[in-house]
């Protein structure tokens, strides 16, 4: 059996209080980077009116070869992950969720955030029109330039569907 002095017990308080703070102190500090990570991120949504058919512009932002004509110079696909090349250099992303003639939702691999992009397919009950409804996050100081890019993808797909 081990004695210990009021001194030492004490010490071994003290030692024993100082890690239990010590991890707090470290996980709190890993939850906050994780926060901030996150937070520099924008979220911004974009719509383009699309004049084509759900099915129609489904395939073309769902799979490799309609995802090749127009948002990247090639793409491939394994399982869930998907390749895109532009000139050459490779970006992988996940796809987390999908719903048939409605929506992709995918997560850069590189990203060590809760960040997406989701390309939707929303189909107005009166007039019928279909849009293309885009959710991406990027820096702060990004947003301006993604929402740029985003627009002339777009504008290549719409020439791509005859939609321009």
């Amino acid at each position: 059996m081990f004695k210990f002095s009021l001194n030492q017990n004490s010490g071994l308080i003290y030692y024993l209080t100082f890690i239990f703070i010590s991890s707090q102190t470290i996980q709190k500090l890993k939850n906050d980077l994780k926060n901030t990570t996150m937070s520099d991120k924008v979220k911004f949504e974009l719509e383009f009116v699309i004049q084509a058919s759900p099915q129609l512009l489904y395939q073309y932002i769902s799979t490799p070869s309609g995802l090749s004509e127009w948002y990247a110079d090639n793409v491939n696909s394994r399982g869930e992950m998907f390749i895109f090349i532009w000139d050459g250099t490779e970006e992988r992303a996940k796809m987390l969720k999908r719903k048939s003639e409605e929506f992709v939702k995918l997560a850069w691999e590189e990203n060590e955030d809760d960040s997406y992009f989701e390309m939707r397919i929303i189909v107005d009950e009166i007039t019928k029109d279909v849009s293309l409804f885009i959710t991406d996050f990027a820096e702060d100081d990004e947003v301006d330039e993604a929402k740029m890019l985003w627009e002339n993808q777009v504008s290549d797909l719409k020439q791509v569907l005859g939609s321009t």
